[in-house]
């Protein structure tokens, strides 16, 4: 069943897709998984972009009308296929209730949410639409889905876009990933703070006024000093580093001040983000609570901003995650499957290009560039232009440039 929407620039079309939770196994029943197509007026017939969202654990970018940004550059050559993950925004989503009678139960069904199964229900959907094969834009944990559809389903695919979504293809341990990463933002904290340098001051009273007072955010939870470090999140954003010194020149306890520290952290309103997010760097093995265990000190209790890394302790200082608490360290033991297949991509017939941020705090470059050059035929756009979120902040240039690299235009 669709539904058709007509917006200024663009035809919407809605659709709900009935998928296996287990893919291979019926009896374990279904799930359903929205999509959105995007098309312009006159681009009806033209072939098939599937977005795949960052996160994990985030539902597909909304269009504005008219569309804009790569969505707009996009529909020059595509119809747009906006996937809600499995989990996510209007399909069956995943929330502080997960399906199970015991934490254990609700922890195998978690397991079932990983970019394996997001491949295999678009590959559904690509038999249900009539599709003979289709492009994908993978933005971040969307490029890992990419590539794990490279290794699993690569007939399906006509071509592959990947913005900051180079994962590790290699037997990479998830430590060595984590250890990485706590390098890359160190190197954010040290160029924030050359910006900003009368900030560190403000940060450590901050740090050292929330550990001495029970500070209470509008939800009601707790401000900790350990919650407050992790708006280091925002120094891996084009923005990020304004976002930040904005949040630390406000009055101390102020309303803005507690209402912009609340939505620093993105971690309640998808608790999978937080649940799931080890996983998608576990390309076989359990994660065990990397970016905790390889946490340097200052990260702990000393004035270094954490990044995208998640730590045992967030299960109680947000109420949103509490109810994953059990199934969250039930996950960190579980030993996950491979994810890739790096013979088969060593041997990829599919045209991929892909942007590589220099500086990039979520995705460690030098791992990046060993994944480019383990894909056969990748084309690889290194720039120092863009942060992480270059899709979002110049979406039209990137999309339009990597068109032309995996063509061969440039």
């Amino acid at each position: 069943m669709s539904t058709t929407y007509r917006m200024p620039g663009a035809v919407l079309t809605e659709r709900e897709h009935s998928v296996p939770l287990v893919h291979g196994d019926p009896l374990r029943g279904t799930i359903s998984v929205f999509t959105r197509e995007l098309a312009a007026p006159d681009g009806l017939d033209r072939p098939y972009l599937v977005f795949l969202q960052g996160g994990p654990g985030f539902e597909a970018a909304r269009p504005t009308s008219p569309p804009s940004g790569w969505m707009a550059r996009a529909l020059a050559d595509f119809r747009v296929l906006l996937l809600d993950q499995r989990g996510t925004g209007r399909s069956t989503p995943v929330g502080p209730v997960i399906p199970g009678a015991a934490p254990v139960d609700q922890a195998e069904y978690l397991t079932h949410f990983r970019a394996d199964s997001i491949v295999r229900d678009l590959e559904l959907i690509r038999a249900e639409l009539g599709v003979d094969c289709w492009s994908l834009l993978g933005q971040s944990f969307g490029g890992f889905i990419s590539l794990t559809y490279l290794s699993l389903a690569p007939g399906g695919l006509r071509e592959v876009l990947i913005t900051g979504g180079l994962a590790p293809i290699t037997n990479r341990r998830v430590d060595e990933v984590y250890a990485a990463t706590w390098a890359r933002v160190r190197e954010a904290n040290q160029r924030y703070h050359a910006r900003y340098p009368g900030d560190l001051d403000r940060l450590r009273t901050i740090l050292r006024r929330l550990d001495e007072e029970d500070v209470r955010l509008p939800s009601g939870d707790r401000l900790t000093s350990r919650r407050f470090r992790q708006t280091g999140m925002w120094l891996g954003d084009s923005a990020g580093f304004e976002r930040l010194h904005h949040l630390l020149e406000l009055p101390f306890r102020s309303a803005a001040f507690m209402v912009d520290a609340q939505m620093a952290s993105p971690w309640e309103r998808n608790p999978i983000y937080a649940t799931l997010h080890e996983s998608s760097y576990a390309d076989g093995g359990a994660t065990r609570w990397s970016a905790h265990r390889l946490a340097p000190e200052e990260a702990m209790t000393g004035d270094l901003l954490s990044a995208e890394h998640v730590f045992p302790w967030m299960w109680d200082d947000y109420s949103g995650l509490r109810a994953h608490r059990e199934v969250a360290q039930l996950l960190a033991e579980h030993p996950w499957p491979r994810l890739y297949d790096a013979d088969r991509l060593a041997r990829n017939e599919v045209p991929v290009a892909a942007t590589l941020y220099v500086d990039d705090v979520y995705v460690e470059r030098s791992f990046a560039e060993e994944t480019a050059r383990g894909v056969r035929g990748l084309r690889a756009w290194v720039t120092n232009e863009y942060a992480h979120n270059g899709l979002r902040a110049d979406g039209e240039r990137i999309v339009g440039r990597l068109i032309d690299m995996v063509r061969g235009r440039s």
